[in-house]
C-alpha cells in the first residue's frame, strides 16, 4: 500500500495494487449500484472552489463589522468647528464632515456605517462620554443612537494597534482582552485548517483508485 508518485496525478498506487483494485471493483456490485472511474468535471471542481471562498468572503469580519463608537469620535469633534456650526442645511453639514474624513483611517469603516446629523448629536454627549471615562471606544458598539458595550471576548492586545494610535484613542493595555471585533480570529484560522485537511484527505483517497483512464465493465463488456 506504498505511495507510488511517478505519476501522482494519475494514481498513487502501483500497478499490482491497481490490478487487485480493478478485480474488487468488478466483482463487487454494491447492491446493484454501480459506479463509473470518471474524473470530477472541472466546472464542478471550480464551483466548490468559488462555494468555499464565498462562504470565507460573505462571513470575513471586514464585511460584517458593527460599527463601533471610535469610528464616529472624529466626526462629533468637527460638529464643534466654527464653519460647521455657521450651517444651516444638515446634509450639507454632513457631507462636509464626511469630506474632511477622506483620508481617515477609518473612511472604510465611515462610508459603511454612515450616519446622519441628527443621529450624529444624539451619539454626541454619549460618545463624549465615554472619552471621559477613558475607556476603549473600539470596545462599545453603535446601536441605533445608543452604544452597548460589544459582547466580543476577543484577542489579548499586544498594546500596539495603529488606527487608534493614529486617531489618538484610547489603546487597550498590553495583555488585556479585547472587547471588539477582530479582523481575524482563531476561528478562520481552525476553518482553514479543517477546510485544507478535508480536501488533501479527498484527494488522497481519489489518488488511491486506478486511474480515471480505466472503466468498469460492470459485467458487461463494452
Amino acid at each position: 500500500m506504498a505511495f507510488i508518485m511517478d505519476n501522482p496525478l494519475a494514481t498513487t498506487n502501483s500497478p499490482e495494487q491497481n490490478e487487485l483494485d480493478k478485480k474488487l471493483w468488478e466483482a463487487e456490485d454494491l447492491g446493484g449500484i454501480t459506479e463509473d472511474n470518471n474524473r470530477m468535471p472541472v466546472p464542478v471542481v471550480w464551483l466548490v472552489l468559488l462555494t468555499v471562498l464565498t462562504a470565507f468572503a460573505i462571513t470575513f469580519p471586514l464585511w460584517g463589522q458593527r460599527p463601533t463608537a471610535m469610528i464616529y469620535a472624529g466626526m462629533i469633534k468637527d460638529m464643534d468647528k466654527p464653519e460647521i456650526q455657521a450651517m444651516t442645511d444638515d446634509v450639507a453639514a454632513m457631507a462636509k464632515i464626511v469630506a474632511m474624513h477622506k483620508d481617515d483611517p477609518l473612511e472604510f469603516q465611515q462610508e459603511r456605517h454612515p450616519v446622519t446629523m441628527n443621529e450624529l448629536r444624539a451619539l454626541k454627549p454619549k460618545i463624549e462620554a465615554l472619552e471621559k471615562q477613558g475607556v476603549v471606544l473600539q470596545d462599545w458598539t453603535v446601536v441605533g443612537v445608543d452604544l452597548v458595550q460589544a459582547n466580543f471576548e476577543g484577542n489579548f492586545s499586544n498594546g500596539a494597534h495603529e488606527i487608534p494610535a493614529i486617531i489618538g484613542g484610547k489603546l487597550h493595555d498590553s495583555g488585556t482582552r479585547e472587547r471588539h471585533q477582530p479582523w481575524w480570529d482563531d476561528g478562520y484560522t481552525i476553518d482553514i485548517f479543517y477546510v485544507s485537511i478535508f480536501f488533501l484527505g479527498v484527494i488522497l483517497v481519489v489518488k488511491r483508485l486506478p486511474p480515471s483512464s480505466w472503466q468498469p465493465t460492470h459485467g458487461h463488456e463494452h
